[in-house]
């Protein structure tokens, strides 16, 4: 019989006839407010995965992919072992980032406090997935929408125990209302030494947990390897070889890396898109004559609309249900940066698009057009830095400042070697000189040398400046030493930065500025992706 079929009261809604609770003065009513929450009793929990089955059956949750878990883990060496669990799940937090980025407001905090979600507005963005810092949100195989646990919302409205709660056999899992003193759930966090995960992250979760093994709290500290005795690990996660010193995971569920390369060639084609006309908008104002030219009024404009069509349809092949993209501007979130950099991507694409009309009709582009460019042009290449910081999940991304700094020099790097290819595929006579890359770093006052100079400067203080926060120390060092090294050193610092900064000129007669702008691209190519995946690689739950 499924969990669904069981008629047992949720005790603690039960105070009052309604949401009220009534006073002995029946003229002083007060509302009472509801936060449901979960309190699980590790010292109770025997490991049986009753709470996932139920789960699963309660809401036919697909094979491969779980609203609750339950995790093992061992410390010390044979004979002397002891084995330890974990059940995971949505923590419901007050403060929830994932309803944060949801660009669609398919994530909602309801009034009791319940943090629940609408697969009819979910446009599998993935993004919620980023955000969490506890895995708990997942892609639906059967709908391509997120999914998580929502405290079976149905069944507290009919006055019923989450499906977990009445199958577990040792009574270990406890739902209640946190904010009503008579509850269980409320009492045990009052009185009893109760645990949260991460509470370093602000999101002020509402699952509590009693007797846990600390280091299941805290994932980095645990060894990993890539198979256990009933399954084997698929995902970007760093494996570790046994160590009978260190805690060690021996059963988990796979978390993959939500996003991958379509994300990484975003940020590359919209930094080109950016670039190549911030490029000639900031150059206006050293030379007002330099929009007159063809290349700039008239081929600038095309490849930054080009390279912003591939950049908005990457965003929208990337996402798990295409056919819903319409929903950021008819259901937008103006929370998430996901749909404000939606509008910030369509306002330069006007801008765009009113310049190379004005470099057709008049052969000319006048300057409020070029610093309004500008701007939008700045905004396109750096809303991804408040994007990614609303990624909570993931350390490595969320240096504002920096980060933001980062973007800009990238724009203007990606359209500096673009423009570089135009100055030697265009007929001689149509472009003049302009200020770009002549003769490698010995020419000082070479623009594109000092901004691959800048970038390398960028990239040394990201990576050699010491880290307080564990989880991006972990994320930077797969970079610099782990399984993205190779890559990161000879592709982005050799190939992508190095090169283009000290190929002699006369080595390649005329062809040498496309091989260094080329170069320049696929380092920052390389980076993106690594980039990207680097920020994945450290493990949630």
């Amino acid at each position: 019989m499924p969990p669904s079929a069981h008629s047992v009261s949720f005790p603690y809604t039960a105070v009052a006839e309604s949401d009220h609770v009534r006073f002995s003065d029946p003229v002083k009513i007060a509302v009472y407010l509801m936060r449901y929450g979960f309190v699980i009793d590790q010292d109770r929990c025997i490991g049986c995965h009753a709470c996932t089955v139920a789960c699963k059956e309660e809401h036919q949750v697909p094979i491969g992919v779980f609203r609750t878990w339950v995790k093992y883990v061992e410390k010390g060496e044979f004979p002397h072992t002891s084995r330890h669990f974990g059940v995971m799940r949505c923590n419901h937090c007050d403060s929830a980032p994932c309803i944060e980025i949801c660009p669609t407001h398919a994530l909602y905090r309801r009034s009791d406090g319940i943090v629940d979600f609408d697969n009819q507005r979910c446009i599998g963005c993935k993004s919620c997935m980023q955000a969490c810092p506890y895995d708990a949100l997942y892609i639906d195989p059967n709908t391509n929408t997120a999914a998580k646990c929502n405290f079976c919302a149905h069944r507290v409205e009919n006055n019923l125990e989450p499906a977990c709660v009445i199958v577990c056999p040792t009574q270990a899992i406890i739902a209640g209302d946190l904010d009503n003193p008579v509850s269980n759930a409320s009492r045990i966090v009052a009185t009893e030494k109760v645990s949260v995960r991460k509470p370093e992250k602000g999101t002020e979760p509402k699952l509590f947990y009693k007797g846990i093994e600390g280091d299941l709290l805290q994932p980095t500290r645990l060894s990993r390897q890539n198979t256990f005795v009933f399954a084997e690990q698929r995902d970007e996660r760093p494996v570790q070889p046994f160590d009978p010193a260190v805690t060690r995971e021996v059963y988990d569920v796979a978390h993959p890396a939500p996003w991958g390369w379509k994300i990484a060639a975003y940020l590359w084609t919209k930094s080109i898109a950016a670039g190549v006309l911030m490029v000639p908008a900031l150059h206006s104002l050293i030379d007002r004559h330099s929009l007159q030219q063809v290349v700039f009024t008239i081929v600038s404009p095309w490849i930054a609309l080009v390279a912003l069509a591939v950049t908005m349809a990457l965003l929208v092949f990337d996402l798990k249900r295409p056919d819903r993209f319409h929903y950021l501007l008819l259901k937008p979130n103006f929370r998430s940066w996901l749909v404000l950099g939606a509008y910030i991507l369509m306002g330069y694409g006007i801008c765009a698009l009113a310049w190379l009309w004005m470099g057709f009709s008049s052969g000319a582009v006048p300057a409020p057009l070029a610093i309004v460019t500008t701007i939008f042009a700045i905004g396109t290449a750096c809303y991804s830095t408040f994007l990614f910081a609303q990624a909570k999940g993931r350390e490595l991304w969320r240096g504002k400042a920096f980060f933001c700094w980062h973007l800009f020099i990238q724009a203007l790097l990606a359209g500096g070697a673009v423009i570089i290819i135009l100055q030697q595929m265009i007929p001689s006579g149509v472009m003049t000189d302009t200020l770009w890359f002549r003769g490698g770093l010995i020419d000082s006052v070479s623009v594109f040398g000092q901004i691959l100079l800048l970038n390398l400067i960028t990239l040394l203080i990201e990576i050699l400046i010491p880290r307080k926060n564990q989880e991006k120390q972990l994320a930077i060092r797969s970079l610099t030493y782990g399984k993205f090294a190779g890559r990161f050193w000879i592709s982005v610092v050799f190939l992508g930065v190095l090169c283009p900064l000290f190929l002699p000129r006369s080595l390649l007669s005329r062809f040498a500025e496309i091989v260094i702008a080329l170069l320049a691209l696929y380092g920052l190519w390389w980076f993106e992706l690594l980039w990207v995946k680097a920020g994945q690689v450290v493990p949630l739950s």
